[in-house]
């Protein structure tokens, strides 16, 4: 039952956009891809008997089509919102980052109205700094789950998805700091393990070098690279190596200091193949400063 990663991605459009018209040149541009493949793809899924077509540039999921989806189901979202925020200060002494209100709207509502809309219910929060003020997301989301991380201020994030390793299999991993403007970037289904990454001519922050669409490298700057955005999901085969990988760099020297991507994309990255899956510098904006936050909200400008 397993699909191509071009029959996923038609498929997956289909059945998020299904009685919407659209061409295939629409298609290509949306997926990256060439109008022929596209065709080639399209016809694929007919000849399966996965999709019909109910009018012109019109299509239709089949019951078929809807059980060879179901292996790629998203079932969890992990949130990292454990962290002090301190390039957010004065904003943060007293609001932790994700709870900052933007335009009216609180920065991890972006995310978690997202999840919602992708039918993902199992969600889970790891918090630290300033954590029973979370628990005022409970009136809007009734099925957060939270886990509380003592080591928020002793260690990097690596801590906090240490307290949720056994967590990751078929899940969304999130750092809750996230401006999301794009909500369909959050998929019902995803085909394998990806971190979103924004392509760049240079880029000073942290970026992946990218062969054939896949990640070979993670490092500080660079050129012709992609951009890293903190939203990644974990595939069932890979978020079960994560649980070992995790424990093990998390107790090795200097560990508990990394990043917890760097599990990954540094210390263990010959052990995985990880996509990068391509998004917009529109689509996802992480706010680092008190002057961007500032620059994108003027109600901070007092």
């Amino acid at each position: 039952m397993a699909l191509t990663l071009n029959q996923f991605e038609i498929l997956e459009y289909l059945e998020r956009t299904q009685n919407n018209r659209v061409t295939q040149r629409e298609l290509a541009k949306i997926k990256y891809l060439s109008v022929g493949t596209v065709n080639k793809t399209l016809n694929e899924l007919q000849e399966m008997e996965l999709v019909k077509t109910k009018d012109r540039n019109i299509f239709e999921v089949t019951l078929k089509g809807y059980e060879y989806l179901e292996p790629y189901r998203v079932k969890k979202a992990i949130f990292l919102a454990a962290g002090f925020g301190s390039r957010m200060v004065p904003i943060t002494l007293n609001t932790p980052k994700p709870l900052v209100l933007v335009h009216g709207k609180r920065l991890i509502d972006t995310l978690l109205d997202a999840v919602l809309a992708a039918n993902i219910l199992d969600i889970t929060i790891v918090r630290g700094y300033l954590g029973e003020q979370f628990d005022v997301l409970k009136k809007k989301y009734p099925m957060i789950k939270f886990v509380d991380n003592p080591l928020y201020n002793e260690t990097n994030n690596i801590s906090s998805i240490y307290l949720v390793r056994d967590q990751l299999q078929s899940a969304y991993v999130f750092e809750s700091d996230l401006l999301l403007y794009n909500s369909k970037l959050i998929r019902k289904y995803e085909y394998s393990t990806n971190y979103l990454g924004i392509p760049m001519e240079r880029s000073d922050d942290w970026c992946f070098e990218v062969k054939r669409d896949y990640i070979t490298k993670m490092k500080v700057g660079g050129e012709n690279c992609y951009q890293m955005v903190g939203i990644s999901f974990w595939n069932d085969e890979d978020g079960r190596k994560m649980n070992q990988d995790i424990t093990d760099v998390f107790h090795m020297p200097g560990g508990k200091e990394k990043y917890w991507d760097q599990v990954a994309l540094d210390e263990k990255i010959e052990d995985y193949k990880i996509m990068v899956k391509k998004c917009e510098f529109f689509d996802v904006i992480e706010i680092d400063t008190f002057g961007e936050l500032k620059k994108i909200d003027p109600i901070y400008n007092i």
